[in-house]
């Protein structure tokens, strides 16, 4: 309930209140929170210190107790009419506002949680060898990412250039085989001494709150580089943001027990409580919907990634990332286009009739996603957008 106006196709509702930074008419850029057809600026409502900021980073740092109190407050004034005339003068219009990156990217993890998409890549990649590699099972795989090229939605994504296979020779060029992967990803608030280790336990006092991800992938010159370090120039030029970070509380409705484990997780990545996450992504190509992968279905939760990040002592920052790697379902449920098209040999038809196997410069990919809330309601969780524009 809220004395809000709110429409059935506005962005977000009263209970989701993500948070983002935005600007009006070239003032400088403050915090806000989403809602309806509107941004909500906090500065005047709770205070320069932590939201007078280009960056949501002082926000993070203040920690679970800090997060939690605002976000009380906020609900408290945008469903109790008596605070209608505290907060009306502070509602933006969301159509008057830019959006930039949220939060200033310490580190960027990716993972590789999704056993459906493993199993695929490695039929594609590997068709000789196991589908899994032998530690799938045992932990969650990830490598560092670029923490510079993670661009808020809306960014455009140039296609890179690297050296790829041309039948028997290698060659330098524009990628040919450019590809999304569909992502839910973790921003970290609190941070961690380098030595110590975060418990899965302890998940909740860490990170703040989740962004839906799409981490571009150039296929042809990952696949040249990826033995035996894994993916570099192939994976590491451009990783896309959505603008609002949904808080953790808000997917209070959303969470579920995640997949049974076989064989059983080591002592530090047994689950405390359960996180896995029933979100809901649709991925639109040029406008039209290809697929809908489920969240729920990832093998290892976001709880876990942040235990085996740390377990060897390594210490996580305000403003970290990690993301669970590609989310994919059975096809055509996909979250790359690798695998919808089983390797651009079953192109889709899009809705003008048109073709692809692979992304073609001009194409725009947007990754949605939805979740349970309160009472049976369905909420959104945001977009993360991107055209791709043509190799210098």
């Amino acid at each position: 309930m809220t004395w809000l106006p709110l429409g059935d196709d506005d962005p977000f509702d009263a209970w989701t209140l993500p948070y983002g930074v935005f600007s009006v008419a070239g003032a400088s850029p403050r915090v806000g929170v989403a809602v309806g057809s509107w941004v909500l600026d906090l500065t005047p409502l709770a205070g320069a210190e932590l939201f007078d900021h280009p960056t949501l980073n002082p926000f993070l740092a203040a920690g679970r107790p800090v997060w939690d109190a605002v976000r009380a407050r906020l609900l408290e004034l945008v469903t109790d009419p008596r605070h209608r005339d505290l907060v009306e003068p502070h509602l933006v219009p969301a159509a008057d506002v830019r959006l930039g990156l949220p939060f200033d990217v310490a580190d960027y993890v990716d993972f590789y949680a999704s056993q459906t998409h493993a199993e695929n890549v490695g039929r594609l990649f590997r068709p000789d060898n196991p589908a899994l590699p032998a530690a799938w099972r045992q932990l969650p795989i990830g490598y560092h990412g670029r923490a510079g090229t993670v661009v808020v939605s809306g960014t455009p994504v140039v296609r890179p250039s690297g050296l790829r296979r041309a039948g028997d020779a290698v060659e330098f060029g524009p990628s040919l085989r450019l590809d999304i992967e569909a992502e839910a990803g973790f921003v970290v608030g609190t941070p961690s001494a380098l030595g110590s280790r975060v418990p899965v336990g302890a998940f909740e006092d860490h990170v703040f709150g989740m962004v839906l991800v799409n981490d571009w992938s150039a296929r042809d010159i990952q696949a040249f580089e990826y033995v035996p370090l894994g993916p570099f120039l192939g994976k590491s030029f451009a990783t896309s943001a959505s603008p609002w970070v949904v808080p953790l509380a808000a997917l209070a409705h959303a969470r579920v027990a995640p997949p049974l484990r076989s064989p059983a997780v080591a002592p530090y990545l047994r689950d405390a409580e359960p996180w896995g996450l029933d979100v809901s992504f649709s991925v639109s190509w040029n406008g039209t919907v290809v697929s809908r992968p489920p969240l729920r279905s990832l093998y290892w939760t976001p709880a876990q990634m942040l235990a085996h990040m740390t377990v060897n002592g390594a210490s996580v920052r305000t403003g970290d990332l990690y993301a669970s790697g590609t989310v994919s379902g059975v096809r055509p449920d996909c979250g790359s286009f690798l695998e919808l098209t089983w390797n651009g040999t079953e192109p889709v038809t899009l809705a003008d009739g048109s073709t692809r196997a692979f992304l073609e410069d001009g194409d725009t990919v947007t990754i949605r996603a939805t979740a349970p809330g309160p009472d049976g309601s369905r909420q959104r969780l945001g977009a993360v957008t991107g055209t791709v524009h043509p190799s210098p």
